[in-house]
């Protein structure tokens, strides 16, 4: 944080709680995004939700478990998916240095990749993760590497490291000045992340192990975590980030190409390619008909455009800005992270008007000379900049049924050019229209066939995603290239 940088937004009661924007949001968004596409084994640290469903006589394990399935969207039914992937990991649990040890999987509804499990056999596997895989060997990578953190108590472990990192981070700043205690504070987070990578490469070694003793392709690992650092790559570059492959230095994961060296070392001491069965077909098979992307009940991201059948709204980021749907909010980077937007709402307070609501406090650097009020697509709007440390904010409160949806931009130079797009993005903010309803139907993943004279971008034409729809393809079918494989099926997304 820079020496005049102050939090912008404090959390406030509601709906999407608009809980972090900082100075560094532009910068802090692109980071939290490159990890949580590239994260696997690790529970997440975000807070859990306080409203998870409890039934009477819930052990604390299983309120943990009902938590962490709520921060992720609840589950996903998909019997075909979830028999299959069950069946998997009973296969794997024999063939594990643990075979009486018991575990199910969840599908998580949530469209980003992730996968990790609890110390009591609990693996949590995301749609978004079993659209990226490509056949039984890679999903059985996965869900070994995540046995393996079991297996070898690697929870418990991190948890005595942070616990010895707080202590010590708490001391520091008692006995010695901020800035030596911050110092300390990031030392010891370095020391945490340097022994989760060790945990990760770890996991992925004996997972590795478990799944060619179980009979699956050892290379498997490898694979997914190709496509893996492609997705992030991908993301990367529809943000303008020039190093997509650059990890983060706190990350609880090693970076992706070390871990792929890794895994290609350790499938290479076992056998030559093709020592494994990868059952492709049974696989895609499973996961045929699966829901892709955001789940519409929560709002759809089309290309740069937010919609919302639900809540009845669309709302439009300017072009270059790449979405995410996360659980607090519609969060926006581009231009590398030097443009962030956040876009939420909270229920509009009693006996309050639009300024009031702007001026009572949640965000710090407001400049009051700037609040002026208007109107958005005939909705009442008040507008305002807001300054801290580097950045600038704009600043809209709109008015829209019972809510207050809230749209903020961070941008280094506030210049006429960056203030003419920000308000063309402001003011497409709306009712939808019923073209736009259809938009929002749910994308599905569906299973094409190859003729003789298909190429990928055939296939790739017949996608209903709009932004490279031909990169996409071939990064959800594991291709490198156009060729296809005459009678195989490959992954497309379709309504």
């Amino acid at each position: 944080m820079t020496a005049g940088g102050r939090k912008l937004l404090r959390r406030r009661g509601g709906r999407l709680p608009a809980g972090l924007a900082l100075p560094q949001l532009a910068a802090l968004l692109l980071l939290a995004g490159c990890a949580t596409l590239e994260r696997q084994g690790a529970v997440p640290q975000a807070p859990m939700p306080t409203a998870a469903p409890k039934a009477l006589g819930d052990t604390p394990d299983e309120i943990e478990r009902k938590k962490l399935i709520a921060l992720y969207g609840g589950d996903y039914r998909w019997p075909k998916a979830e028999n299959y992937l069950n069946e998997v990991l009973v296969r794997l649990a024999k063939a594990s240095d643990t075979p009486t040890q018991p575990y199910r999987v969840t599908i998580l509804n949530s469209a980003v990749v992730n996968a990790f499990a609890l110390p009591t056999g609990d693996l949590f596997v995301t749609r978004g993760l079993l659209a990226l895989a490509n056949d039984t060997s890679e999903v059985a990578a996965v869900m070994a590497h995540e046995i393996s953190h079991v297996a070898a108590r690697h929870a418990f472990l991190r948890a005595e490291q942070e616990k010895t990192a707080a202590v010590i981070t708490q001391a520091a700043r008692v006995i010695q000045n901020r800035q030596k205690g911050e110092e300390v504070q990031a030392s010891a987070a370095q020391t945490i992340a340097g022994y989760s990578r060790q945990q990760e490469l770890d996991a992925d070694r004996m997972g590795i192990a478990v799944i060619a003793r179980a009979g699956y392709d050892p290379f498997g690992a490898a694979r997914f975590l190709n496509s893996l650092a492609r997705s992030s790559g991908m993301r990367a570059a529809l943000i303008g980030q020039k190093d997509g492959s650059k990890p983060d230095i706190l990350a609880t994961h090693p970076s992706t190409p070390e871990r792929i060296a890794a895994a290609l070392q350790a499938a290479r001491q076992i056998g030559a390619p093709g020592v494994g069965e990868a059952a492709r077909p049974q696989y895609l098979a499973a996961i045929d008909g699966m829901t892709y992307g955001d789940d519409p009940k929560d709002g759809s991201i089309r290309g740069h455009k937010f919609l919302h059948p639900r809540l009845g709204f669309s709302f439009e980021a300017p072009e270059g800005y790449a979405l995410e749907n996360s659980a607090q909010a519609v969060l926006g980077v581009a231009d590398g992270g030097a443009e962030a937007l956040r876009f939420d709402s909270v229920r509009a307070p009693k006996d309050k008007t639009l300024t009031d609501y702007l001026t009572s406090g949640w965000i710090d650097g407001l400049l009051t000379s700037s609040i002026h009020s208007g109107t958005v697509n005939g909705l009442p709007a008040v507008f305002a900049d807001a300054r801290a440390g580097e950045w600038n904010f704009r600043v809209a409160v709109i008015s829209f049924h019972d809510d207050i949806y809230r749209i903020i931009f961070a941008v280094r130079d506030l210049s006429d050019a960056a203030n003419k797009k920000f308000d063309d993005s402001i003011n497409s903010f709306r009712a939808i229209t019923p073209e736009e309803e259809k938009l929002a139907l749910p994308l599905r993943l569906r299973l094409a066939v190859a003729g003789p004279n298909d190429t990928a971008a055939n296939l790739a034409a017949k996608m209903v995603l709009t932004d490279r729809p031909l990169e996409q393809f071939q990064l959800l079918n594991g291709l490198e290239g156009e060729q296809l494989k005459a009678d195989d099926s490959y992954k497309i997304v379709a309504n």
